[in-house]
């Protein structure tokens, strides 16, 4: 009787073990080409950090989406082939080319574009304070939540002197956010 009792148990235990392991992906799994598998079995379009696939439809504004979507199309297609570094700045400059008249906000378009401009010297946390400062304060008196609005923009003039991690802190207790929550 125990050895039965044992034999169940020993049984059970390596099922739990081994049906995870075996229900993950493997090299010889097949996959769509164009997924990614990440570490935890989970698989992503496209690559690390990117999301897959999204339905223009059912976006606020449809026909900005497609047109942001062909733009991008484009300029991986014209940066096809090329190191690193350079594919990088090619993607730049060819994003430079979206027509803010299909964006959802045209003139918030062309100020980022104009910031970017000016700030394409800077790089990483620099660029983005730099892209911060160039872009004009927006319109509350037309926002749908104008308190809500006035608020964030209070809490970006507080902290624009601030980079990476600070800036982030600064924004969250600027705007009395909990300082566990990801942003």
């Amino acid at each position: 009787m125990k050895t039965r009792l044992i034999m169940t148990a020993s049984m059970l235990i390596t099922s739990l073990v081994c049906l995870p392991a075996s229900a993950q992906s493997g090299p010889g799994a097949t996959a769509s080409p164009s997924a990614v598998t990440m570490g935890n079995g989970a698989q992503q379009a496209g690559g690390p950090g990117t999301r897959g696939p999204r339905d223009c439809a059912q976006t606020q504004n449809p026909e900005a989406c497609t047109a942001h979507r062909a733009v991008r199309a484009q300029a991986n297609e014209a940066c096809k082939g090329q190191a690193e570094a350079e594919r990088k700045q090619c993607l730049i400059d060819q994003r430079q080319n979206f027509d803010c008249s299909k964006a959802a906000n045209p003139q918030q378009c062309a100020a980022r574009k104009a910031a970017y401009k000016e700030c394409q010297s800077h790089t990483g946390p620099a660029f983005r304070q730099c892209v911060q400062q160039k872009m004009p304060a927006p319109d509350c008196s037309k926002s749908k939540d104008t308190k809500r609005c006035e608020t964030r923009q209070n809490a970006r003039e507080a902290c624009k002197e601030k980079i990476g991690p600070e800036h982030k802190n600064c924004l969250r207790e600027q705007l009395n956010l909990k300082q566990s929550s990801t942003g």
